[in-house]
């Protein structure tokens, strides 16, 4: 039995490797980025979405890398549970995987974490909102989709 689990283990990858995101991370925050901001991404003409969502999880990374190590060895626990089947199911309440999941679907998944009675979820639900928001608001990029003109010159 302990080999079986030994075995599971290793092929378990984590959410941050050296402090960055993996692959499988930026996929994950990609999607949750998508269903977060929704509508208020920039226009495509003026940004593809590609390039916006690359700019956001530059930003994003570079956020990671300002933690403390325990807040990011907690941030690649949460993302490692998150890429897997059950706990997509038990934590985020979905059972698609990352590379098929819909804006919609995630949306709503992520409302009821932010409203759920369990804490860990809603733990969950506030650091994955508070890393996308922070990175999506302090993108120059965001400023115009917002109304905001940027910071006054002084």
């Amino acid at each position: 039995m302990l080999t079986i689990a030994g075995a599971a283990v290793t092929l378990v990858q984590p959410g941050l490797q050296q402090g960055a995101l993996t692959p499988r991370s930026r996929l994950i925050l990609t999607r949750v980025a998508e269903a977060l901001i929704a509508d208020a991404w920039p226009d495509a003409a003026t940004l593809p979405h590609d390039k916006a969502v690359d700019a956001l999880l530059i930003r994003i990374n570079t956020q990671i890398a300002a933690t403390p190590y325990s807040v990011q060895a907690e941030l690649s626990q949460l993302l490692t549970l998150m890429d897997s089947a059950a706990g997509r199911r038990a934590l985020i309440g979905i059972s698609s995987t990352w590379d098929a999941v819909g804006v919609d679907e995630l949306a709503a998944a992520l409302q009821s974490m932010r409203l759920s009675r369990i804490s860990l979820r809603q733990q969950a639900y506030q650091g994955l909102h508070d890393l996308v928001y922070a990175a999506y608001f302090s993108g120059k990029e965001s400023w115009q989709v917002l109304g905001y003109p940027g910071p006054v010159d002084l």
